[in-house]
């Protein structure tokens, strides 16, 4: 057992999108040798009690209709990471983004995307400890757009190419004492077994969560 932990948080019988059975075990395989993965649906696990048992939050949170977080679980997430703690969203991750203050920690907001396709994401940033022995990787997915928040300096670590144009696959960023990555692959458990992927989710979760890379 690590010492370790990480609470991951996806959507079962009520997904619309993006269902967590299946992801939820190749994020604890990805993880195995180095943080303790526990998988759950429950939103009042956002609390700050039951954050402060975690090293890193991981985020695969569905596109739910419009439906706001409370106060209380918005207030806990934001302090967490304030205050130390590692967040990793990843794919549609980013839905945390439907609470005003939680999109300004991401750094980016998802806009729209077009029909999956096979992307070829390049790493940008080679000096970054996430991009630590990763090459640029083919994977196929869905290729999301973002508007990026201008008051927030991140570190764009990988770029994707669609339409003749380069757009945001991944980031990272401070955040008070915590620190932040997204990860734009994920659709569907074919993502979470691409070798190159994999190796790109544990770095992130490792240096989102302090850990040596």
């Amino acid at each position: 057992m690590n010492t370790i932990k990480a609470l991951a948080l996806g959507h079962y019988e009520d997904a619309k999108y993006h269902p967590f059975q299946g992801v939820d075990k190749e994020l604890e395989l990805i993880f195995k040798e180095r943080i303790d993965v526990a998988c759950t649906d429950r939103y009042d696990k956002l609390e700050t009690s039951e954050l402060a048992k975690y090293r890193l939050f991981i985020s695969y949170a569905e596109f739910m209709e419009e439906q706001p977080l409370p106060a209380t679980q918005v207030a806990a997430l934001l302090s967490y990471v304030a205050n130390g703690g590692g967040l990793l969203a990843i794919h549609n991750g980013i839905s945390l983004q439907r609470n005003d203050e939680l999109a300004c920690m991401l750094g980016g907001r998802f806009t729209s995307h077009p029909p999956l396709t096979t992307l070829p994401i390049t790493p940008t940033d080679n000096d970054h400890p996430i991009l630590r022995g990763l090459d640029s990787f083919a994977i196929d997915d869905e290729p999301y757009r973002f508007d990026m928040n201008p008051l927030m300096t991140t570190n764009v670590l990988a770029e994707y190419e669609h339409e003749g144009r380069r757009w945001p696959a991944a980031w990272a960023h401070s955040y008070g004492l915590g620190r932040v990555v997204y990860l734009m692959p994920g659709h569907g458990l074919s993502s979470f077994r691409v070798e190159a992927y994999r190796r790109f989710i544990l770095n992130a979760g490792l240096w989102a969560a302090g850990q040596e890379v």
